[in-house]
């Protein structure tokens, strides 16, 4: 991972963020990673925080159904984007 601006983003997303390929489901998914590992870092600081909480699983639930339609669709995509994201299999 490298630093861009004071966020922390990953070279493959860096090429398709210039290409504005913001529609695709990878780059969903890369956003909504970004968001719930913000999320999880402000939560182990403020555990009463329970509406950031609330949004945290908004967010998990949106992401693993994003996953869950591009599995089904295209099992080749999915293994190399949870592999390069670093996030387990459902």
């Amino acid at each position: 991972m490298t630093k861009k601006g004071g966020r922390k983003i990953l070279g493959f997303m860096v090429k398709e963020e210039k290409e504005e390929n913001r529609g695709s489901v990878e780059f969903q998914v890369f956003s909504f990673t970004n968001k719930i590992r913000r999320l999880a870092s402000h939560l182990e600081l403020h555990k009463k925080d329970f509406s950031s909480e609330r949004g945290l699983r908004i967010l998990l639930g949106k992401r693993r159904r994003l996953l869950a339609y591009l599995a089904k669709k295209n099992r080749v995509r999915y293994k190399k984007l949870i592999s390069q994201l670093n996030i387990r299999e459902q």
